[in-house]
């Protein structure tokens, strides 16, 4: 039929070359860049045929958009670059780090309700048991560095244990101890304060595997009792109140940059 348009298809061979000038990348992570949804996300998008480049549908993940130049609209409705946001939450414990839960639990945009948070998603995660800052962004890359086991950017956490705290028990953490086969580290422990039966101890890690303070703590028979994220790099939890949301400052996403960007040097 005259005036109908032909998907764009991706064509078999050898990927083609990016066009010259610009601010080039491919479509799916265009979306990405311009803060309008996860890679992910992007590539369902176009694979659906809801995404049209200068009008024309494409199919294509991997064709190659010019960011700054092209039309790039999502069921008919024209994309612009996003204004960043940067947040931090206290993650009260209970809630679970995604923005839909099959199993109907509260999640942790439950307390983002006032705001809009369309495309906004969490730095990371806290499981449901655990506590503490959790930050969002629609600026995926800041994220994606962020995560990055490369940057190793530090993150500290203050843990309840039902055992008090003993120098060799302290120590193996920063040696590494071994459970379910990996071997796991922490940068550094140290005891904070201690009750009759229990202690409070600060750990600080440089990598994000999964569980990994709990992990360490069973290997050696201990139990933990609360886990509570208390810093990321330069950005403190503070007194911020359980299930409150706040910007992060220049300053504070400045001085994340700053370690991302020096870990990446050295």
């Amino acid at each position: 039929m005259k005036g109908t348009r032909k998907p764009q298809t991706p064509k078999t061979g050898r990927k083609p070359a990016p066009p010259a000038g610009g601010k080039r990348a491919t479509l799916a992570r265009a979306l990405s860049k311009l803060g309008f949804c996860s890679r992910t996300q992007a590539e369902a998008l176009v694979r659906e045929g809801r995404v049209t480049v200068g009008g024309r549908i494409v199919t294509d993940t991997e064709a190659w958009v010019d960011i700054s130049a092209a039309a790039i609209a999502v069921d008919g409705k024209r994309v612009a670059a996003q204004e960043r946001v940067y947040l931090m939450l206290n993650k009260p414990r209970g809630l679970v780090t995604t923005r839909h839960d099959p199993e109907g639990r509260p999640t942790v945009f439950d307390c983002l309700k006032h705001l809009d948070h369309a495309h906004l998603s969490p730095v990371g995660r806290l499981d449901k048991a655990s506590e503490g800052l959790l930050l969002f962004t629609n600026d995926t890359e800041f994220a994606q560095a962020l995560l990055d086991p490369e940057t190793h950017v530090a993150k500290t956490y203050h843990v309840q244990m039902d055992h008090k705290a003993t120098p060799d028990m302290l120590d193996a953490m920063v040696r590494g101890v071994e459970h379910d086969g990996e071997l796991l580290r922490a940068t550094q422990v140290r005891a904070v304060r201690e009750g009759d039966r229990n202690s409070w101890v600060e750990v600080v890690l440089d990598e994000g595997r999964n569980r990994q303070i709990r992990r360490m703590l069973e290997a050696q028979g201990i139990a933990c009792l609360r886990l509570v994220r208390v810093s990321i790099g330069d950005v403190v939890l503070g007194d911020l109140e359980k299930g409150a949301v706040r910007a992060l400052t220049d300053e504070e996403v400045a001085g994340l940059r700053r370690r991302i960007a020096a870990r990446r040097a050295g």
